[in-house]
């Protein structure tokens, strides 16, 4: 798919109201999840007026226990209330009966199921996070997946990521998405391309079949994406989540700031998510003790780590943050 520039400016809808979730990051201190600086943080985002996503990439759900994800939900749970949902990675934990390479649709459809239900039952709706089983599905093997998830779940995101953020990630085919489109019981796809055109044909199938079917965008080196129709649940946005807030009203009052808010964004985008991709986690710990939302920069003892001079472009985006005023940034979703 070729975009012209002329492409853009008919895709724009100005005015339109954004719905942001935030992958919380899962801070760590002396080795341990860092419990209070979670608690903080996560506090925070939904002060921000964004709706949370817990044990998600940027949770290190591939890297937690069983304990550690039952914890994390429960912490969650706490904080968001009875009255509103937030979203949670549903992974098995790797070994499980139905997870592993080689798994029937079924088998993987019920190890999945039980995770969503530890979720749902917590007042989440479960991410259908990419793992080793579901990578080795064909296409006819997805669709049937999906069809014994929806059959068993009230409500799910699926997720198609590249193989930059995680190897099990891939793109769905169409009929893939035609089916997750047709499913009722899945309400949007988390969609982590980093390609626009890739992004603007989900859109485009969305519009064409499922208008009330969410794009949730992952494309965190595009910051303008929700100016096109995408929704989205984002990693780059546990960085700043008042500025992603403010931004995204900014949207949708013709706010000339808006300008000023999303470039900012870009730019954490470019830096946080370089090469290597999966080391933004440390990333945006850096960040966050820069501008005092975490006591430790410390990632997860087996996650990829940044090197020492990254705090130099880390604090740089810092300063342009202070620069820029994002007053009154707080809101209810």
């Amino acid at each position: 798919m070729t975009i012209h520039l002329e492409d853009y400016e008919r895709r724009r809808l100005p005015g339109r109201v954004v719905q942001g979730i935030s992958a919380v990051l899962l801070p760590y201190r002396a080795g341990r999840i860092d419990e209070v600086g979670f608690r903080r943080h996560l506090s925070r985002t939904l002060r921000a007026g964004l709706r949370p996503a817990v044990n998600m990439d940027t949770g290190y759900v591939d890297l937690l226990t069983p304990d550690e994800k039952r914890r994390v939900l429960a912490w969650t749970r706490e904080a968001v209330g009875e009255h509103d949902w937030f979203a949670a990675g549903a992974l098995p934990a790797s070994g499980a009966a139905g997870a592993t390479k080689g798994a029937t649709p079924s088998a993987c459809a019920e190890a999945y199921l039980q995770e969503g239900s530890a979720i749902a039952a917590a007042g989440g709706v479960p991410v259908i996070f990419p793992s080793e089983a579901t990578a080795a599905l064909d296409d006819d093997g997805l669709v049937q997946f999906f069809r014994q998830v929806a059959a068993g779940a009230a409500r799910f995101i699926a997720f198609e990521l590249g193989a930059v953020f995680n190897p099990n990630g891939r793109m769905f085919s169409k009929p893939v998405l035609d089916t997750l489109m047709g499913l009722p019981q899945c309400i949007g796809l988390k969609h982590s391309s980093l390609d626009r055109a890739t992004e603007f044909d989900r859109l485009d199938q969305r519009d064409r079949l499922r208008p009330d079917f969410t794009i949730y965008s992952g494309n965190d080196l595009a910051a303008d994406m929700i100016e096109y129709g995408s929704d989205y649940l984002l990693g780059l946005s546990t960085f700043a989540p008042e500025l992603f807030a403010a931004r995204d009203r900014a949207w949708v009052a013709g706010d000339a700031r808006y300008l000023d808010w999303r470039d900012l964004i870009q730019y954490l985008g470019w830096i946080g998510f370089r090469h290597p991709v999966p080391a933004y986690k440390h990333s945006a710990a850096i960040f966050l003790k820069l501008t005092g939302g975490l006591e430790s920069d410390e990632p997860h003892p087996r996650a990829p780590q940044r090197e020492k001079w990254d705090r130099q472009f880390l604090a740089d985006a810092a300063r342009r943050l202070e620069r820029i005023s994002v007053s009154e940034t707080s809101g209810s979703k």
